[in-house]
C-alpha cells in the first residue's frame, strides 16, 4: 500500500467538505446560518457539536452544516482564538493585556480546583469568556456571509447547469 503525501490529503479533506457542504439539500441560508452556527460553537469553549446540533434544531437551521462547522472549528484554532479572546477580553474590561496573560499563566501553572471557588479567578474568567464570545460571534458572522456568497453561488450555478441540459 503506497503512502499519500499529506498535501494529497488535504486535498482530498477539502474536496470532501465541499461535496458534503454544497449537496446539501436545503436553501443557502440555512446552509450558512447552520455552518455560522456550527462555527460559534465549535469555537466558544464548553461548547461543541452537541451544542450546534441543539441550536441548530432550536434555531431551525440546517443541522448537517452545523454539526460540519463545529467540528471543523473544534479544537483546530484553539491557540490563535484564544489569544484574540485574552486580548478582546482584556479591552472590553478594560484590564490591561499583559495583567490578564500573567495572571492566566500563574491560574495555570499553580492550578487547584479550590481555586475555581475563589472571588479572584473571575478577574481572569470573566474577560477571557467575554472575550471568546465576541471572538466566537465575529467569527460566525464573518462565516455566515462567506457562506451565503459561496452555497448561493453554487445552488444558482447548479440550477443554471441544470436548465442547459434540458
Amino acid at each position: 500500500m503506497a503512502i499519500r503525501p499529506i498535501s494529497e490529503k488535504i486535498a482530498r479533506f477539502f474536496k470532501a467538505l465541499y461535496l458534503k457542504l454544497f449537496r446539501i439539500n436545503d436553501t443557502p441560508q440555512r446552509i450558512a446560518a447552520g455552518l455560522a452556527l456550527g462555527v460559534f460553537c465549535g469555537v466558544l469553549p464548553g461548547t461543541g457539536p452537541v451544542a450546534a446540533l441543539a441550536l441548530a434544531l432550536l434555531l431551525r437551521v440546517n443541522r448537517a452544516s452545523a454539526l460540519l462547522g463545529s467540528v471543523l472549528t473544534n479544537t483546530w484554532i484553539s491557540i490563535p482564538v484564544f489569544l484574540m479572546s485574552l486580548k478582546a477580553g482584556a479591552g472590553l474590561t478594560g484590564v490591561r493585556y499583559q495583567d490578564l496573560q500573567t495572571s492566566w499563566e500563574l491560574l495555570i501553572k499553580d492550578f487547584h480546583w479550590a481555586k475555581i471557588f475563589d472571588a479572584g479567578i473571575y478577574n481572569i474568567l470573566l474577560p477571557i469568556l467575554l472575550g471568546y464570545a465576541v471572538i466566537s460571534l465575529a467569527i460566525g458572522i464573518v462565516t455566515y456571509g462567506v457562506a451565503i456568497i459561496a452555497v448561493g453561488y453554487m445552488k444558482r450555478k447548479k440550477a443554471r447547469k441544470g436548465n442547459l441540459e434540458k
